[in-house]
């Protein structure tokens, strides 16, 4: 598809589609922020004002690059809305029923950052990460046997989280992808402030940070999973201000006709191909007739408010 001559449309934006806790005495494991923090009544701190229990907080739109960050964010203005022609084919943007039919993750932890996040923004679901390290951490095991294994929690968290594991013990065929390996994880280790394992971080789909669980004993599984519901809670809320707050600058829910959803907003369109862009900056194209019923609908009455055939 080829794209070109950028056409300004009228004033109303047309929207398409044990090695944690060291010599701690407290029979309750460490927690920051709403994973057992709060002033009492079992409220999570995130409740009552700003973050300040440390992690990596980050603003609306995600933790990703300033400037991805900037292009997706960027103020709305009514004449910013574009519409092209085709120029140059653009083979790097990904086709959305592509999108829509990639195949899912193999098992229940990912382990890429990268769409852990974008899944988490896609689904509106929390994203929990998990830091361990499965060769030396005891406690870490520990926990994925008594919690993370079982039935109850599996269907919990598929319901409620996006979930992704940064295990310290990294294996690889070749010794230059065994340290490119050893430096991922000790980035993200950096970047989310982890310490000790297991260390558990949930973050809303803005990618602010609304909790930090560290370390584990046996016989605390019921208090972990309490205090993660907690923080899911709190991530759902903070999620509809985020939301909004997209909402406003032209984002909205794209679907199928299979019901599979896209959160995002028009960057291009001209007859009936479409471009468009993810919070994170992510950028797919499809073409209105592979939209639902509903969407179809909608934007025959936006191109009919412009005179556009």
């Amino acid at each position: 598809m080829r794209w070109f001559c950028v056409i300004p449309v009228l004033s109303v934006v047309l929207l398409l589609p044990g090695c944690g806790t060291g010599s701690k005495k407290s029979d309750k494991p460490e927690t920051v922020g709403p994973l057992g923090g709060g002033t009492g009544g079992g409220t999570p701190a995130r409740v009552y004002g700003p973050n300040s229990f440390g992690g990596t907080p980050v603003k609306q739109g995600g933790n990703i690059s300033p400037e991805a960050q900037k292009k997706a964010l960027e103020g709305y203005n009514p004449d910013d809305n574009v519409w092209t022609n085709p120029d140059d084919p653009d083979a790097e943007i990904p086709e959305l029923d592509g999108l829509f039919s990639a195949p899912k993750q193999k098992g229940p932890w990912g382990d890429s950052e990268t769409e852990a996040l974008r899944e988490s923004k896609r689904t509106g679901k929390p994203l929990l990460i998990w830091f361990t390290d499965s060769q030396n951490s005891t406690a870490s095991n520990l926990l994925r046997d008594k919690l993370f294994s079982t039935p109850d929690f599996e269907k919990w968290a598929s319901e409620n989280t996006v979930r992704l594991v940064v295990d310290q013990n990294v294996t690889s065929k070749t010794l230059a992808d065994l340290d490119a390996k050893k430096i991922h994880v000790r980035n993200l280790k950096k970047k989310y402030k982890a310490s000790g394992y297991p260390s558990l971080h949930l973050l809303a789909p803005s990618g602010e940070v609304i909790g930090i669980y560290k370390s584990y004993r046996p016989g605390q599984e019921d208090f972990i999973w309490g205090q993660l519901k907690q923080g899911v809670s709190v991530a759902k809320e903070s999620q509809k201000s985020w939301r909004a707050s997209l909402e406003k600058k032209g984002y909205r829910d794209w679907s199928n006709d299979s019901g599979k959803v896209i959160f995002a907003k028009l960057a291009a369109y001209h007859e009936g191909q479409m471009i468009l862009v993810e919070p994170d900056g992510q950028r797919v194209r499809t073409h209105e007739k592979s939209l639902s019923a509903g969407d179809r609908v909608w934007i025959q009455d936006e191109k009919r408010k412009r005179g556009i055939n």
